[in-house]
Formats: structure tokens, sequence, C-alpha cells
């Protein structure tokens, strides 16, 4: 077996790693790179293998980092199957044709402000495309071991994280003859955090392939439903509108879910709140659909009084003139919108609107990746850019990382050691340098393992 690190190596997006098994090729997830624009260049290289090639794709979850260059693959030539748990092929109904739309209106947007190195800008793939590439999905269930490829099965274990996330186990044998288990992380979730039911703990593993998003930070341990009132409490007393941007994925619906006990208990005056997402509250949708994912406290809340999700306390804006109409609405009053590092999404053209107005409240809600709009405001950039235009910035700018879905390093160690052995060696992805150097020194002190941090391209046995 070997593994070729085609993403998410020494970054945190564009997770892609190619399995060579003999002559099967399993590509597990398929993400597109975000960030700054040279990191976003990185989507239009060619790969260095064909599409044409690949056997079969299997997803972790449905984050676009993670499955966002699929459409472009398929596109490309790849025609087996793209196997993902039931939620997360749900979630790709919505998240991949959204981005296919989202690529067509920033080739649109660099046409018309002459942006693009070559014209006419085109996009990596189409809304089009993005439908076409749906139909090659096919499920495959949580902890029901499946066979690919004779000698080759995987099973699918809940990671938190979001809905539908999963870590991977792939069991093979070795060019010996043993038996081997590579296990994925994906990205792991936390423990505790309210709607979906905790990561499990590893079963075995002879290779991990872990992130390391957080690798050298630990999340705020104060409780995040005080948090979340403290700082909202306080944006109202400014009198304006509070921005926040949230991810359509998972963290939009944590950040209901806690709104919605917080108004619920008087523990906050209610106000509005709108949800300006077409994506999220689509989402919203398929979290309420797929209650096998749910905790025990979000199952006792559906059946006492229907989802929290979905109550008179929040309107959704799904219609482009119900988005516009909010550019007059007067505080105090919060709209979650998405991209949630601002790199994209309805949420700049808040940004647009509000970032000069000083009664104005930016509250990010999980980590800003390095060269991301949601990084330049958190670090205290009194200027920036939106939508092509210099913005001063007199808005008021606060972030929680507690609410963060990634597990922070000590979460990370602890999923880590529940490994009934030590395994053969450990490669960390998916993180920025400082944070998989910091976590990998971690795990060599603390539990004594092999760790390696793969470049980009790097082709590993395993």
């Amino acid at each position: 077996m070997k593994i070729g690190f085609h993403g998410a190596a020494r970054t945190v997006t564009g997770s892609k790693y190619l399995l060579t098994y003999g002559s099967y090729r399993l590509l597990v997830d398929c993400g597109l790179f975000q960030g700054a624009f040279e990191t976003h260049q990185r989507n239009w290289r060619p790969l260095p293998f064909r599409a044409e090639e690949v056997d079969d794709v299997l997803f972790t979850h449905a984050h676009i980092d993670h499955t966002g260059y699929f459409p472009r693959l398929a596109k490309d030539g790849f025609s087996g199957r793209a196997l993902a748990s039931p939620p997360t092929k749900g979630l790709l109904g919505v998240l991949l044709p959204d981005s296919g739309g989202l690529q067509e209106e920033e080739a649109r947007y660099a046409n018309k402000r002459g942006f693009s190195r070559h014209q006419p800008a085109l996009p990596l793939y189409t809304e089009a495309d993005a439908r076409t590439s749906l139909r090659l999905l096919a499920r495959v269930e949580f902890d029901t071991p499946t066979e690919l490829h004779p000698g080759l099965t995987v099973t699918l274990r809940r990671a938190g994280h979001i809905l539908g996330a999963a870590f991977v186990e792939v069991r093979y044998k070795d060019r010996h003859g043993a038996r081997r288990t590579l296990v994925f992380s994906g990205d792991l979730g936390r423990r505790g955090v309210p709607i979906l039911v905790d990561p499990e703990p590893l079963q075995e593993a002879s290779w991990i392939v872990c992130e390391s998003t957080y690798g050298n930070r630990l999340h705020d341990r104060t409780d995040v439903k005080e948090q979340l009132r403290a700082e909202l409490t306080e944006a109202f007393g400014r009198g304006g509108v509070v921005l926040i941007p949230a991810f359509a994925v998972g963290r939009t619906q944590e950040l209901l879910y806690h709104l919605f006990e917080l108004f619920r208990d008087g523990r906050l005056p209610v106000v509005p709140v709108f949800v300006d997402s077409p994506m999220a509250n689509s989402v919203v949708d398929l979290y309420c659909r797929y209650r096998s994912e749910h905790d025990v406290e979000m199952r006792e809340l559906e059946e006492a009084a229907g989802s929290p999700l979905v109550t008179p306390y929040f309107t959704a804006c799904r219609a482009r003139e119900e988005s516009k109409r909010l550019n007059d609405l007067k505080g105090p009053a919060v709209i979650v919108s998405a991209s949630g590092m601002a790199t994209g999404g309805r949420i700049l053209h808040h940004l647009f609107h509000r970032l000069g107005q000083p009664g104005t409240t930016v509250l990010f809600v999980g980590y800003q990746a390095e060269g991301t709009l949601g990084r330049a405001l958190v670090s205290g950039d009194r200027e920036v850019r939106v939508l092509g235009e210099p913005i001063s910035v007199r808005a008021t700018i606060r972030q929680m990382e507690s609410l963060s879905a990634h597990a922070d390093a000590d979460e990370l160690m602890a999923w880590l050691a529940t490994a009934p052995a030590a395994p053969l060696g450990v490669f960390l992805t998916h993180g920025e340098p400082a944070a998989q150097e910091t976590l990998a020194e971690r795990i060599r002190k603390e539990l004594g393992w092999t760790v390696r941090i793969p470049e980009q391209d790097e082709v590993a046995e395993v």
C-alpha cells in the first residue's frame, strides 16, 4: 500500500490522499484549496495522477476543503464510485452545486474587474458540472465493513465535527501478508458539544493520518453558551447589528442551538436573528432529517417541542431580495451568514456595508486560516479589501474559538490515546506548519510514537 499526500500537506485545506494497492486506486477526500489567492490558484495545477485512473473516491465528510474538487475530478474523467455516509451524501447534494455556482460567480467577477491572469477567466467547474458529478455518489453505512477491492475493506466511524462526518478505517494486507489498518481522522470533532454524538474511539490502527488544525492551541474552556451570551450582551449594548460569519454546515446549526436555549431561558434578550444563507437553511433541513446522528439531549428537545433549529426566533433568508433588505436593518439584531472565514458568500456583502459602522460587531466563531479576510480582521487590520474595494474597519471585531467544531490539541491527543496499541506511525496533515510541529513533538514525547509531517505530493509506503 502506498499513500500519496496530494493536499492538506503543511496546510489546512485541499485534502486529497491517493491510496495505491496493487492496481487499485482509492482517493480519500477530494478537497479544494481555500484561502489567499496563491493558495486558491493551486486548484488549477495539474494533479500528479490522472482522474480516470482513480477507481473510487471516499469522503470523510462534506466540507468543501475535503470534497470541493470532486466535480473537477469527474469533469476530467473520473467515473467510479464516490462513497460517503448517508448524511454526507445528502449534504453534498447542497454543497457541491453551490460551490459550482460560486466558481462561476468568481469567474464573472474576475472578468468584470479585470483581475484574472487569463482572459476570459473560467470557473474551475460549473454548477451543472457539480450536479453531474452527484450521479456518482453512493452510500456507505457507518460501522459496516465494505469491501471496495479484493483484500481491501473500509469502515466509517463517527467523528463528530459535522453531520455525517467520519473517520475511516482502511483494512488491507501489506507486502508481507500482515493485516494492517490505515486510519484517516478526517476532521475530528469535539466531545460534549450539542446536536451530534461524540467522536468514537479508535478500535485499531497500524497507521494514522491525523488532522492537526489546532495542534498548537487549546480551546477556551469557558462555557460556550455563557461566552456567547456575554459577547452578544456587550454587542447589543452598542446598538448595532451583529454579523456572525459562520460555516453553513455545522457551525450555523450549533450557533442556532445555543441561541435557542439562551432565548428560551431568558438569559439573552430576544432580538431578530436572520440566517442569511440558502445553503445553511438547506443544511438545517438535513440536520432535522438525520435524527440517528443526534445526541440524547437533541433527541429529547425534538421529542418535547420540535427541532430547536427551526423556531420563531429565527428567520431564514433564502431569496437574494430578502438578503438585500437586511442592508436597512437596524440593531440590535443578529445576521448569521456564510462563509465562516469571510472568503465568499453573502457575508461579504454584509461586511461591505457594515464594517465601516462603529456600532457594528463582527463576531467570528471559529478558526480563521492564514490569508483569509477573517484572519486579517481578527488580527486587527484597520483597512481591508471586501469585494475588491478598500474598506476602513470601524466595527468591533471579536472572536470565539471555543465554538470551533475541530478538536483542539488536548482533544486530538486524547483521541489518539484511545488506540488499543501503538501504531507503526502517524502522519500529520491538515494544519499549518507551526501547529503540526507542536503536535508532532507532543505525540513523540507523551505517547512515544513515530510521527511524520509529509510534504505536498510525497508518497509513503504503509
